[in-house]
């Protein structure tokens, strides 16, 4: 599978144009911020206006004045003490003392009776008046300081309400936020910004041998037009998640050097009908201005699925985008120079036309890699990772079958996490042991209490898978067996699977006898069963049943399919076909039969082993773990290295207490 390495990559963008909900949203903004001036202009205009005090306030308070007894000097008894009034009293010389504000109002004091209140005009001539007569005079400060906010605000608010509107304006005759809404969501990548290359893909070198001429139309495309050829519009690689799809799609980009177009199926899929089939243009438009180019939609099956499925019928969104892309990949001609690649692990729920030659022309398949694959691709990850010289990537290859290029960087990088975690300066092969038990089987439970009982009935368990897996002649040999906690299991034996195209009848009854073999094994000891048989029921006769009703290996049934799998690409699981009652008794009569026959046969292979079984358990039980070469030679009678077990430390964090 191809590696997921690449070293200096920076890759960047282009600015993309801004979106429409934040064009609105900063006209929302302005507006409230117009409110909430016109708001505070408001409330010092009335602040102002509560200052100012009105005639009728004053005869009010005079009124209350010569009700009190204390009439105005110079105004007769019961009338309103006017300003009039106080120039004569000032004239007269009553007048002892003034205290003035800003506003015009004033409080004068008289030798002989109460002070009174007035109003002055606020004007030059009042002021030199008042200087003139020598009488005391205390000036008061006006209103509030931000009396000028009143005046200025109205300006500010009715510049932000003309700049609202001309934004405004500006977008309905641009297109505004719809043409915004429909750009396209791909990542543009300029040319020769794509540093990945063939180099660092491996274990899937049949899909580099396809997508090599790609390459090469790419970088001399006269070459194919003098000849009147034509390159596969479209190609679409297939294979299980984290197999290297994308990473194959970059290194076609980065050695062709040419711009790259990188988007998600689901990125055309909007809630507004049309906005897909908007993106879609707008992304073909972009490539073919810069074309020759590569576009690489990834997850296609997110808008790809197959028409009529939805509920909405052609009004489905999905399907609105679908069309479009099928109308813009049928539109290419043989000058655009654009390579469309997509990838999916579900090809089977693709609309046909969208497979069809003249779009999608060639499908590469991007599966599992093999032993060699494997090695190749941890020798890529482990570039960058000081290795001890002990490790041997080889035997971890094979003893990683299935693994993709994803699983296989996740395993180095566990080890070097691990390696680090222990102080290690070099990542050794314990570690990348260690870390592959974790990525298959989980962590290590070690603060989990399991009481001796318990304990050797595990260990009698996994001895039990390992001596049906040591001694049937087709099955995998043992990797390791440990009655160390992990993840949801109390112990496990992980056989040295081998790659295989073919299962044989021999080799698929002893994988279900070494499934039964650990109830095997409990029975003969013990002369009872415990729960832990779980998971291996479950492997046996998922094995037995597909030999019945899918690989034609019931003599009873003969050579039909009695599954269909149509709808199971990439292990989507089985699904049921259509047969009848009887049928479904037979098979059941078959797979129990199956099954009991190889119980029987591990039960016989477990009784004449059974003096081996008691002496291996206890050694398992001591050392906790048996590595496949270390159970080889107790099981033909040969003794082990004594097992060192290091002292603790009797000072420092570590030591005894009280020592």
């Amino acid at each position: 599978m191809p590696s997921l390495h690449a070293s200096g990559q920076n890759d960047t963008s282009p600015a993309r144009p801004v979106p429409p909900w934040r064009i609105r949203s900063g006209a929302r903004w302005t507006l409230a911020l117009a409110l909430s001036l016109a708001c505070v202009s408001f409330s010092l205009s009335a602040g102002a206006e509560q200052v100012q005090p009105t005639p009728a306030k004053t005869a009010q308070a005079q009124a209350q004045q010569t009700q009190d007894g204390q009439p105005g000097l110079a105004g007769a008894a019961g009338t309103v003490y006017t300003a009039s009034d106080f120039f004569a009293d000032l004239k007269a010389g009553r007048v002892t003392g003034l205290t003035l504000e800003g506003d015009g109002s004033a409080n004068v004091n008289f030798q002989d009776a109460r002070p009174q209140f007035v109003v002055l005009p606020p004007d030059a001539q009042t002021l030199s008046t008042l200087r003139a007569s020598g009488v005391p005079l205390k000036v008061l400060g006006g209103g509030s300081p931000f009396d000028w906010l009143s005046s200025v605000l109205p300006l500010v608010l009715a510049v932000l309400i003309l700049a609202v509107l001309w934004r405004t304006m500006r977008g309905a005759q641009g297109g505004g936020g719809a043409a915004q809404f429909g750009r396209s969501k791909a990542t543009v990548h300029s040319e020769g910004q794509v540093k990945v290359s063939f180099a660092d893909v491996a274990g899937a070198d049949e899909a580099k041998a396809d997508l090599v001429e790609v390459v090469d139309f790419l970088k001399h495309p006269e070459r194919y037009h003098t000849l009147g050829a034509r390159i596969p519009h479209g190609i679409l690689l297939v294979g299980p998640p984290g197999s290297g799809k994308t990473l194959l799609a970059r290194a076609v980009a980065g050695e062709a050097k040419v711009p790259y177009f990188s988007i998600s199926g689901s990125d055309f899929v909007e809630m507004f009908v049309g906005v897909g089939a908007a993106r879609v243009r707008d992304l073909f438009e972009q490539a073919k201005k810069q074309a020759p180019c590569i576009v690489f939609i990834d997850e296609i099956d997110a808008v790809g699925r197959k028409r009529g499925s939805g509920m909405n019928g052609g009004n489905d969104e999905r399907e609105q985008t679908l069309n479009q892309l099928l109308v813009e990949m049928d539109g290419f001609q043989s000058q655009h120079d654009i390579i469309i690649l997509a990838a999916t692990n579900r090809p089977d729920v693709l609309d046909a036309a969208l497979l069809r030659p003249g779009r999608f022309d060639r499908q590469v398949v991007v599966d599992a890699p093999d032993v060699r694959g494997r090695e190749t691709i941890l020798k890529i990850h482990a570039r960058k990772k000081p290795l001890d010289p002990g490790v041997d990537l080889s035997m971890v290859a094979r003893q990683t079958p299935g693994m993709v290029g994803a699983d296989l960087e996740n395993l180095l990088n566990e080890a070097a996490l691990l390696a680090a975690k222990s102080g290690h300066k070099r990542i050794t092969m314990r570690d990348v042991d260690e870390a592959r038990d974790r990525v298959l089987m989980g962590p290590e439970r070690r603060s989990m209490v399991i009481n001796d009982a318990d304990r050797r009935v595990t260990a009698y368990h996994e001895v039990g898978h390992a001596l049906a897996a040591q001694l049937l002649p087709h099955a995998d040999r043992v990797s390791k067996l440990t009655v160390v906690p992990r993840g949801r299991a109390a112990g496990y034996m992980m056989p040295l699977r081998e790659d295989r195209v073919h299962y044989v009848r021999p080799v698929l009854e002893d994988m279900i006898a070494v499934a039964l073999a650990g109830r095997a094994a409990e029975q003969v000891v013990f002369g009872a069963v415990t729960t832990g048989a779980q998971n291996d029921f479950q492997q046996a006769t998922n094995i037995a049943r597909r030999m019945v009703t899918t690989w034609g290996m019931s003599e009873r049934l003969g050579k039909v399919s009695l599954a269909s799998d149509e709808s199971a690409y990439l292990g989507g699981g089985m699904q049921p076909a259509q047969y009848s009652q009887q049928t479904a008794r037979v098979i059941d009569e078959e797979v129990s039969q199956l099954i009991a026959r190889q119980y029987e046969r591990v039960l016989t292979l477990v009784r004449e082993n059974l003096p081996r079984l008691h002496v291996i358990v206890p050694e398992l039980i001591r050392r906790e773990t048996l590595m496949g070469a270390e159970f080889s030679v107790l099981l033909a009678g040969g003794e082990l290295d004594e097992l060192i077990i290091p002292e603790p430390p009797l000072s420092g964090t570590g030591g005894l207490a009280g020592a």
